[in-house]
């Protein structure tokens, strides 16, 4: 399952490299203020995702925070015991 599993991450990175490649032209990116940027459409699709990913860390790190203050509140009043499962017998 490990082996499969590489081997479907090395098709992916090379199937993304060929994408990389073939979309190499240049793109500009004009800006406010008559300002530009040119960059290969791969690079600019790689910012894009990476400020994306940021982003999205960055609006969920309040939730973490919380969840973690709360989870170490639950864990101090409960005296740190951890909770048994309940199984419910099967039918029959």
């Amino acid at each position: 399952m490990n082996a499969l599993l590489w081997i479907l991450r090395g098709i992916l990175f090379v199937l993304l490299l060929g994408l990389a490649i073939k979309n190499g032209g240049e793109v500009e990116l004009r800006f406010f203020f008559d300002a530009h940027w040119q960059a290969p459409m791969s690079l600019v699709l790689l910012v894009a995702l990476s400020v994306g990913v940021v982003l999205g860390l960055l609006a969920l790190l309040p939730q973490i925070f919380r969840l973690r203050r709360s989870l170490s509140r639950l864990q101090r009043q409960g005296g740190g015991s951890t909770v048994t499962p309940v199984i419910p017998d099967g039918p029959g």
